[in-house]
């Protein structure tokens, strides 16, 4: 038992599309995803840093590259479909963390297991880390469904996409990294030219204002 298979796995995510099932100008793979994320959690982590918080650059970097490895067992799930009732999504976590562990006894040499358990376990826990990592998350889908709005894709799951990502954010706006995404990155998204933009605007402040009028 060695690593090449866990390294050999590593292509497997790059054949995994995300939102599997409907139209899209531009694919994204798990591969990409994870990538993107570590690069948004890694500049999330130099926002929280400079505010004087104190980053585990090692916690954040592990959890943001490796959170969604395990979608190599199960796939990409449509949110729709991970989040329908709780009992399910406790079902899908259950089976995943068999997968993984089934995986980590099998194929990680002894000497490593406790480290790759700890980095393929759930990443987005309580931690400032884990808040990081569930923040960056969000961000890319931000962007993800921002591209296929603004390139005129039709389908209204991305504009959905958009506003469960921003309204999750919103969530951990007590973060300085979330009030530098809202206040800083944000409205530069809404300055680019595109067809829908006043519609995307539009969007965004009745999520904004939905989230104020809640508090």
């Amino acid at each position: 038992m060695g690593m090449h298979q866990y390294l050999e796995s590593l292509d497997e995510l790059e054949l995994i599309n995300r939102a599997p099932g409907y139209f899209k100008f531009e694919q994204h793979s798990v591969a990409a995803h994870s990538f993107k994320v570590a690069e948004i959690a890694q500049f999330l982590g130099d926002v929280e840093e400079n505010a004087g918080q104190t980053v585990d650059w090692r916690g954040l970097y592990e959890k943001a590259l490796n959170y969604d490895y395990t979608e190599r067992f199960i796939g990409d799930i449509k949110t729709p479909v991970k989040y329908a009732t709780p009992k399910l999504r406790s079902m899908l976590a259950d089976v995943d963390d068999k997968l993984t562990e089934n995986f980590v006894q099998n194929e990680i040499p002894d000497e490593f297991q406790d480290a790759y358990r700890r980095r393929l376990s759930e990443g987005k826990d309580d931690s400032l880390e884990g808040r990081i990592l569930a923040v960056a998350d969000k961000v890319d889908l931000l962007y993800e469904s921002f591209g296929e709005i603004q390139k005129g894709n039709p389908e209204e799951v991305y504009p959905e996409m958009y506003k469960e990502s921003l309204s999750t954010m919103l969530a951990y706006r007590d973060m300085h990294c979330v009030q530098y995404v809202l206040t800083k990155v944000i409205p530069d998204m809404l300055a680019e030219n595109f067809t829908t933009q006043d519609k995307l605007r539009r969007l965004t402040r009745k999520v904004l204002k939905k989230e104020d009028n809640s508090k």
